[in-house]
């Protein structure tokens, strides 16, 4: 037995009001950058639905995941070693743009600058990718703009594998809230894909990143992944990805997505597994059995050996403490009302979910009968077999007999405390039906309801002894001038480098704020490439001032003009279009500081579509 840990997350789908506040906190924080306007690491999905990127779920078309061979090994459904070699300058098994979608922004200047006229202005959508006016057709949330409409439902690859009973009329249908993340799996298909080694699991949590200096972006590590979470920067030709926040969680905070989100749905916490047996549980010949075979994995904190053994691996007593107090754990082990998401792709996700009761009580009370009832609610569970089949081919590969006893338990607790808030005694007759004991379902309801902030994150922090190594490990992602990106270029404008520098302040993401953003945004167009190359006149795209690129006096603002000596005119290096004076930042000790302020007329932020 080899004890490992792994830092795993469980989402309470029942309490997700899909208001989407923590894709808009990750896209801030890890994708505000050129070239990855159209990626989202984290993204809220309508289901039922196509999801993002469009029928990523259909294997069938984009072959990721793992298959199992008939003695009974694991292979890549997209093909092993040779077929990677053969296909390796031509991968055709990746989604297009137009299946993620074409990022846009608004024409924001014509609203400011337009004249006094008999209509009112409109803000065009415009493409971040060409520049050019564009019609808007599809989004990374589209499916949840249609209201769960039925116009996309027929093409939904988890109704396509539904028995033929599914009514599609639109008042028989449900539909529910599914945040995805990176699944972090013990047995990663991206990782297993990638060609030149960029693509790692750390062995002290378990987090899944990418060597942004070994990548060669040669994309197979987006084919291999099943839930399409591997993102291609077309920047830098680097392969990106949804880094679990690793750098707040090594000083004991949440990732960015559950500390803000609204309806409290996340849980962070460790668990404890034995990897000896990753492999085994992968390759379970049935897919029903899945299931088991990744719980199976999963050790008790407590139990003594595991605890002994865990200890021989080296990971440290607070982490065996905070394994112990996991709300993971409990869930998935103890409770058993956390499922993995797509357990056939045998890539033992670590991103598990609590099944969403709501579409059954909202279909008996919409019934005319009681929703809260214990007795209505778990007849309903069996009758309604369209949520209850759906939710079987998301979490257990079309198995419905766990999602039922799920929530048969979810139904027991929400009927039990109902009684109690009513001032009757706890009802353990409900309890007893669905396998556990009063105070299990009144800890479970406090852990899932009303949980404090330490409860549902439990978070060790780093220890000193390895911080240097995590410290030197280089950050998957990173602002423009990072890792992957060029290398930071000190505090002048333009940046430097062996190969000179390119327009545009790079700023980190935690201290960037609305002058930052527009700097940059202004010195590194969204639709256009930067230079890559020694910036000159013949190769300088007319936006910011690289360093050395023009006469010291010019860059002081006391040159004369076009006619005196061949110069530039003072405003002319910083002007903009539409007239605007471009502002110099200068970063000292870390904040930025305006030279020149905007006109009240400049235009706001333009990074990424809404």
């Amino acid at each position: 037995m080899k004890v490992m840990a792994q830092m795993s997350m469980v989402m309470n789908l029942d309490k997700c009001i899909g208001c989407h506040t923590c894709s808009v906190t990750c896209k801030q924080a890890w994708t505000n950058r050129t070239g990855v306007e159209y990626v989202w690491f984290n993204n809220v999905e309508t289901r039922p639905g196509l999801g993002y990127p469009r029928t990523y779920q259909d294997q069938d078309k984009w072959e990721g995941g793992w298959v199992r061979t008939k003695s009974g090994k694991l292979k890549l459904r997209a093909g092993g070693r040779l077929k990677k070699l053969a296909t390796i300058f031509s991968n055709p098994k990746l989604p297009s743009i137009h299946d993620y979608y074409e990022p846009w922004t608004y024409e924001y200047d014509m609203l400011l600058s337009a004249p006094q006229g008999k209509h009112t202005p409109v803000a065009r959508p415009k493409s971040l990718l060409t520049g050019e006016n564009m019609q808007i057709s599809w989004s990374a949330n589209w499916d949840d703009d249609l209201g769960g409409s039925t116009a996309t439902m027929q093409q939904d690859p988890v109704l396509q594998h539904m028995s033929e009973h599914v009514a599609e009329e639109l008042e028989k249908t449900f539909m529910f809230y599914l945040p995805r993340i990176c699944e972090h799996c013990l047995n990663p298909a991206c990782v297993a894909s990638c060609p030149s080694g960029a693509m790692y699991k750390r062995a002290e949590d378990g987090i899944v990143l990418v060597d942004q200096d070994q990548c060669r972006g040669w994309r197979m590590c987006v084919t291999g992944c099943p839930y399409k979470k591997v993102y291609f920067n077309h920047k830098t030709g680097k392969a990106e990805k949804c880094t679990l926040c690793y750098p707040r969680l090594e000083v004991g905070l949440p990732t960015v997505c559950s500390e803000t989100c609204v309806g409290r749905l996340r849980y962070l916490g460790l668990v404890l597994y034995d990897a000896d047996r990753v492999s085994t549980a992968a390759a379970a010949e049935d897919e029903h059995d899945l299931l088991a075979a990744q719980r199976s994995i999963l050790l008790d904190p407590h139990d003594p050996e595991v605890v002994a053994a865990a200890r021989r691996e080296g990971i440290p007593d607070d982490w065996i403490t905070a394994a112990q107090a996991s709300p993971i754990w409990k869930l998935i082990s103890e409770y058993e009302v956390a499922l993995p998401l797509h357990p056939e792709y045998r890539t033992l996700p670590m991103v598990w979910y609590i099944p969403p009761l709501s579409p059954v009580v909202d279909t008996v009370t919409a019934s005319g009968n009681d929703g809260e009832d214990g007795r209505t609610l778990f007849a309903a569970i069996s009758q309604l077999r369209i949520p209850l089949e759906y939710l079987a081919g998301l979490f257990t590969a079309g198995d419905t007999a766990p999602v039922e006893r799920v929530l048969r338990r979810l139904a027991a607790m929400r009927s039990s405390m109902r009684e109690v808030n009513l001032g009757n005694p706890f009802p353990e007759e409900h309890a007893a039906a669905v396998g556990m004991t009063g105070r299990e379902v009144q800890e479970m309801y406090r852990l899932l309801a009303i949980a404090k902030y330490e409860e549902r994150y439990v978070i060790p922090t780093a220890h000193t002894e390895i911080a240097r190594e995590l410290d030197e490990m280089a950050c998957s992602l990173d602002v423009d001038g990072g890792p992957g990106m060029g290398g930071y270029g000190g505090t002048t404008m333009g940046g430097g480098g062996p190969f000179g520098s390119s327009s545009g302040q790079p700023m980190p993401v935690a201290v960037e704020n609305f002058h930052v953003l527009q700097a940059r945004q202004t010195g590194d167009s969204p639709h256009e490439p930067s230079t890559t190359s020694r910036v000159n006149l013949l190769n300088w795209d007319g936006r910011g001032r690289p360093a050395g690129l023009f006469p010291p006096e010019m860059e002081s603002g006391h040159a004369a003009d076009v006619g005196q000596g061949g110069g530039t005119p003072p405003g002319a290096l910083g002007t903009l279009p539409g007239g605007r004076q471009d502002a110099r930042f200068d970063a000292v000790d870390g904040v930025e500081s305006a030279g020149e302020p905007p006109r009240p007329d400049a235009p706001g932020s333009t990074g990424g579509a809404p």
